[in-house]
């Protein structure tokens, strides 16, 4: 049989394999619930990734929504503005052969109270005319194609000015 030193070393012998199982099996419970846990947290940040992953693109389909409305509406600004350019070029146009063709001729109000002017023209209309009223005075048309082609640049200076104004305004929306 054995001594009782024996037995009182394989009882501490068996204390420590105890001792020693258990501390391994809580470890291992421990791993468990931890691994368990790095797993959750992972499925989480996944699903946040995904999350931030759907937002940027719905935002950035919504940018880019947003500048093709804009490309269209400055495309459809700068159609009205060619065609406004273009109708002001033909009326000038017009307007400078009818001036060419003696078929229309400039004149200007002419002032008969001014006696610093040099000009003859009567103070009253003639029989023969058809303006009524005030004297007037017949442009050379040379002077007239001058005054038409300053008031062709105004009007297309005009028409860039309100192209210009309608382009800010859509960027500002």
């Amino acid at each position: 049989m054995f001594t009782p030193l024996q037995k009182l070393t394989g009882a501490l012998v068996l204390a420590g394999l105890l001792i020693a199982a258990g501390a391994g099996v809580a470890w291992q419970v421990q791993d468990w619930r931890f691994g368990r846990q790095l797993a959750d947290q992972a499925r989480q940040h996944d699903d946040d990734l995904n999350q931030l992953n759907l937002a940027a693109a719905a935002r950035q389909q919504a940018e880019q929504d947003k500048r093709l409305a804009l490309e269209q509406q400055l495309q459809a600004s700068d159609q009205t503005h060619h065609r406004a350019l273009t109708d002001a070029q033909r009326d000038q146009s017009r307007l400078r052969d009818r001036l060419a063709t003696a078929d229309l001729r400039l004149s200007v109000l002419v002032d008969a109270a001014d006696t610093a002017s040099s000009c003859a023209v009567p103070a009253t209309a003639a029989t023969v005319g058809v303006v009524h009223g005030t004297a007037r005075a017949r442009l050379d048309p040379a002077h007239a194609q001058r005054i038409v082609g300053i008031a062709d640049a105004g009007d297309r200076g005009l028409i860039a000015l309100q192209a210009c104004q309608a382009y800010v305004r859509e960027l500002q929306k």
